[in-house]
């Protein structure tokens, strides 16, 4: 148990975008934190930091003992080609390993961080729910690892909450995650094209840590919560950028046809290049012809999920890329 009673939580993903304000959200709800890290780190006040790595659970088994919960915000988030199977690696076998020391350590229940893409996009016109899972067919890349990932998770021994965000955007995501990149590039100056005829469910990244806390609390073991903002065209999250940020909205499209090309292109260069980032995911283009529109309600109706203006998250990311030195170019 913690010091404060409510009892020390266990951290995977500190340091990533959604782990790092779950932390925060913990702190302010009076839980003290054990939290994994890759490299050596100071412990602070309320937060005891563990080096380890995913993949090798039984490095810091120990420091589950005395633990009364898991969130499990860690993952391996790439397109890359070269990530590929350590993104089986990382998302399914490195969480089963953490649940099953979890278990052995006596752990009560446990957060899982998935993603919504976990449901796939929307068909017939219906908004996809948490009884949905998406028809993947590739089997790899990362959105498949994350279903893969869940199933892993439900079928651990310790109880399991599955939270399902959709496309987070806010201050502090710092490597940025795909969306984050998005959003970076527009307040640059980046976007010269229109975007893909898709659309995205966007939340605020604040909402979703926020969430994390509550499922601890009141989550349904077994059960998993989408939990979405707003549904948008990217055609209408390329206006609201181009309001917040002052950039005019491009002006002309790529054809699918050749979006698809360049996808592939770029994909074999990042094959033949060591080190290269793919600048156009194969994934990512067929995630953006889709519109993957969610349902939130049970989260609201389970979790109390009120999710606030995605517009304020948006500004507050853009504001916090140009406060901490990222080089936002002004269009004026």
């Amino acid at each position: 148990m913690g010091s404060n009673g409510k009892g020390r939580v266990f951290l995977t993903g500190r340091s990533g975008f959604v782990g790092g304000h779950v932390l925060h959200e913990l702190l302010l709800a009076g839980y003290s934190v054990r939290a994994l890290v890759r490299q050596p780190h100071d412990d602070v006040e309320l937060v005891q930091f563990v080096q380890g790595d995913l993949r090798e659970s039984g490095a810091f088994a120990r420091a589950l003992y005395g633990c009364r919960y898991v969130v499990h915000c860690a993952a391996l988030y790439s397109f890359s080609p070269r990530d590929r199977a350590r993104l089986h690696d990382v998302n399914v076998r490195g969480t089963a390993g953490l649940l099953e020391a979890a278990h052995i350590a006596g752990v009560e229940r446990a957060v899982l961080t998935s993603s919504s893409a976990t449901v796939g996009p929307m068909r017939d016109g219906r908004l996809r729910t948490e009884n949905d899972w998406v028809n993947d067919d590739s089997k790899h890349g990362y959105h498949h690892s994350k279903v893969d990932q869940e199933r892993a998770a439900f079928a651990s021994r310790v109880p399991v909450v599955a939270l399902l965000p959709t496309a987070p955007v806010g201050p502090g995501d710092w490597k940025p995650t795909p969306t984050g990149r998005m959003v970076l590039d527009f307040a640059n100056g980046k976007m010269s094209v229109e975007p893909p005829r898709g659309g995205l469910n966007l939340v605020a990244v604040e909402d979703v840590a926020r969430a994390h806390v509550t499922a601890l609390e009141r989550g349904v073991p077994g059960e998993r919560y989408i939990l979405g903002g707003e549904n948008l065209l990217l055609a209408d999250i390329w206006q609201i950028l181009s309001e917040i940020t002052e950039w005019p909205l491009p002006a002309w499209r790529i054809p699918d046809p050749v979006l698809t090309a360049l996808a592939y292109a770029d994909e074999l260069r990042c094959r033949l290049v060591p080190g290269a980032e793919p600048a156009i995911p194969v994934e990512g283009v067929r995630m953006a012809r889709e519109l993957m529109f969610v349902d939130s309600s049970k989260a609201a109706r389970e979790l109390g999920f009120t999710p606030t203006p995605v517009r304020d998250a948006l500004e507050r990311a853009v504001k916090w890329y140009v406060d901490n030195g990222y080089k936002c170019r002004s269009p004026l």
